[in-house]
């Protein structure tokens, strides 16, 4: 929710303005996720979010201020969300089914845009410290949930003893992003499934065989 994005100065406003702040944020949210943060004005979230100039600057006095909040509504949003998915992930299956969500519904918009939090990252990680370190933490607790699932995994015996669940974790995150900037630019999700589907694929080199449990071949009786 966007009450998780406001500052501690947040329990001072009215509701009214609690209701105008949350527009101005959603606003600029949409307009960054889908124009970026560098075509998108404060005269633009003004206009769109049907807010006076007096009452954008008194919720955010910069740009760099409004530009945290979104990182921060976005994050929060998307975290849910991969929570729902991978809280109870101890499957291949389970893996498999995460992929898919994420693949159906890129592909209601074709690929575009990209990643909620990989497209701000890509604008504001080499221009915007303090907006670097928060997309760090967050992509660090997206990450966790896969980490979590593949430790599971490894503790129901799914996959083996030796399989480094930070690193799975990793493979699959780099594939995830990657295969949101592939699809972004071919407009076309296949790019994104055939790079999750790798990472799957090396997830599953190290799952346990299954016991051959069939009975043994009986040889000639020998009457």
């Amino acid at each position: 929710m966007a009450e998780q994005t406001r500052d501690r100065n947040d329990s001072r406003l009215t509701e009214r303005g609690r209701a105008t702040r949350e527009r101005i944020l959603r606003a600029a949210a949409d307009m960054m996720y889908v124009r970026g943060v560098s075509a998108t004005t404060l005269d633009e979230v003004r206009a769109a979010s049907g807010t006076s100039k007096s009452q954008l600057y008194r919720h955010y006095p910069d740009k760099d201020a409004l530009v945290r909040d979104v990182v921060a509504l976005q994050a929060a949003e998307l975290l849910k969300r991969q929570h729902q998915l991978l809280q109870r992930l101890n499957s291949l299956r389970g893996l498999e089914r995460w992929r898919d969500v994420l693949i159906e519904h890129n592909a209601l918009r074709n690929g575009a845009y990209g990643c909620p939090l990989g497209s701000l990252a890509s604008e504001l990680a080499d221009h915007d410290e303090e907006a670097r370190e928060a997309l760090a933490r967050h992509f660090d607790s997206w990450e966790g949930l896969l980490e979590a699932g593949l430790e599971r995994m490894k503790d129901s015996g799914v996959l083996r003893a030796d399989a480094d669940a930070k690193e799975l974790a990793t493979g699959l995150m780099a594939a995830l992003q990657g295969g949101y900037l592939l699809a972004q630019t071919a407009q076309d999700v296949k790019p994104m499934r055939i790079a999750l589907d790798m990472a799957i694929g090396h997830v599953k080199a190290y799952t346990v065989p299954a016991e051959d449990t069939s009975p043994p071949a009986e040889g000639p009786s020998g009457h």
